[in-house]
């Protein structure tokens, strides 16, 4: 029976650095345990007079974009990324803006506009109770 050869210093240096690598790449793409804050029920946003006509507004601290028509209609999105689950954090007119890979999305369809994302962002409801938004997972 032979026995194994010990690994070299340069081999042990190596492996160490490339743990430490990938560990922060998987930090980088939004992946950790817990993962980013997703709305579970019902979450009062703020005053719908925030969104103007035709604008949009991100709600950080929620993982939500809402967005209102012309004709005043509030649409939401869950702004968590379909690519690798980092939370947006950029939003640019009506554009979302991904900071981890550079995924697009429009905040108004929730259209990935910009690869390597492809699949939208998940829809939310949204509705007004005494002049404050409320947001929702849709069922």
């Amino acid at each position: 029976m032979s026995a194994r050869p010990a690994a070299s210093r340069r081999t042990v240096l190596r492996g160490a650095a490339l743990t430490s690598v990938a560990g922060l790449g998987l930090t980088a793409c939004g992946r950790t345990e817990e993962g980013p804050a997703r709305l579970t029920g019902p979450t009062e946003l703020g005053p719908e007079s925030e969104v103007p006509e035709n604008g949009t507004r991100l709600y950080r601290d929620h993982n939500v974009v809402v967005s209102r028509s012309e004709d005043g209609t509030l649409k939401a999105y869950d702004t968590v990324c379909t690519h690798a689950g980092c939370p947006i954090n950029k939003l640019e007119g009506t554009k979302l803006i991904c900071p981890c890979h550079g995924s697009e999305f429009d905040a108004t369809t929730g259209k990935a506009l910009r690869a390597p994302a492809v699949a939208p962002l998940k829809a939310m409801a949204v509705e007004v109770k005494n002049g404050t938004m409320v947001a929702r997972p849709q069922a």
